[in-house]
């Protein structure tokens, strides 16, 4: 299974719809987002998504958390989340700080735990545990990147959206 790991859109509405787009040639069923949508309007078009988004907050986000309940494919953590797809244990959360919290919140081993904020696309091992940022979707400081996940092959892969 293939799922996609978007962040930072930062209401660049035009890269998230050609990113969907991508999504949806590829038979995206997922995707793990890492914060800063910003709006409300960016909300409704990432929910356009037609299967389950896995979201945590963002530093910059003017919407409320309570819009986020009319969207049945949103599930929504707070600021850290930590799920299990495909026998895999995955981490999120926005900002590179609160990856130790996460890491110390739970006795279980982490596969993987993606962040956003930086902006810019990276990739390491700690222990056990592949920590990666996506980039951004905004393409503000870097180019619009997002990143999948191969939960068969556990291969993680960056996307310029420049090339889609």
């Amino acid at each position: 299974m293939l799922i996609a790991v978007l962040s930072d859109i930062h209401d660049n509405l035009e890269n998230l719809k050609k990113c969907l787009g991508w999504c949806r040639t590829n038979e995206i069923k997922q995707i793990i987002f890492c914060g800063d949508t910003t709006t409300s309007e960016t909300i409704k078009n990432l929910a356009a998504f037609s299967g389950e988004i896995f979201m945590v907050r963002g530093n910059i986000e003017l919407f409320s958390e309570t819009e986020l309940g009319a969207y049945r494919n949103i599930r929504y953590y707070g600021e850290t989340g930590l799920l299990e797809l495909a026998g895999l244990h995955i981490g999120l959360v926005h900002e590179p700080a609160k990856i130790k919290i996460l890491l110390e919140s739970t006795a279980e081993i982490i596969d993987y735990i993606f962040y956003g904020h930086t902006h810019k696309p990276w990739l390491e091992r700690r222990g056990s545990t592949i920590i990666a940022n996506p980039g951004n979707l905004a393409g503000v400081w870097h180019q619009a990147t997002f990143a999948t996940l191969d939960t068969g092959s556990r291969r993680i892969e960056l996307k310029l959206l420049a090339e889609l």
